[in-house]
């Protein structure tokens, strides 16, 4: 991070509770060489993996349910999303995060994972990379029940739904998460599923 039209003047810390939340001034030079001050805050979350677990043979796929507060607060009534697992790094590099997080959220050991891309889902605000994952799954692989980590306060309900459902209830607005919109359309796009 050295852009020099970009100098950083003061970082403040407005919140370090559950993740950090910090207000930023710097100096942006623009184009035709004039300098501008911006003070923007930026939340830290650390970096996360999402994956799409499909079944070719079954044409299904792997999501969740589970509550979300900040939807609830925007007026989703229940709260509750569906969503393709995912989990923050933490320590862990993508692929074992991924790997860890399959098999606590949703029951399922998947040893190969394919990357599909990585995307930053609200640069406006939040400093979080996201790493996309696909991988098949199959019910030999399925070791628990999954439901996450009750000492992370996890409350995870598995699902598996037909392809086309799950397309379907993306297009009627039952899925709203963007990363599981993300990774329905790239198994639509690339025919994971036919």
């Amino acid at each position: 991070m050295s852009d020099p039209k970009i100098n950083i003047t003061k970082k403040e810390v407005l919140s370090n509770d559950w993740y950090t939340l910090r207000k930023v001034t710097y100096e942006y030079q623009k184009d035709g060489g004039n300098k501008e001050i911006h003070t923007r805050e930026a939340y830290d979350r650390g970096n996360g993996a999402v994956i799409l677990l499909y079944n070719k043979e079954k044409r299904t796929v792997i999501l969740t349910r589970q509550f979300r507060l900040p939807t609830y607060l925007n007026g989703n009534e229940t709260g509750m999303m569906i969503e393709a697992c995912a989990g923050l790094l933490d320590e862990d590099n993508p692929e074992d995060c991924i790997k860890k997080e399959t098999q606590e959220e949703t029951g399922y050991k998947v040893a190969e994972v394919q990357k599909v891309f990585e995307s930053y889902m609200s640069p406006g605000a939040v400093t979080e990379i996201i790493h996309f994952f696909v991988a098949e799954y199959s019910d030999a692989m399925k070791i628990g029940k999954g439901g996450g980590v009750a000492e992370e306060e996890e409350n995870i309900e598995v699902l598996e739904l037909p392809f086309q459902k799950a397309l379907q209830m993306m297009n009627h607005g039952e899925i709203k998460d963007a990363k599981t919109i993300m990774l329905l359309q790239y198994a639509k796009l690339h025919e994971l599923l036919q």
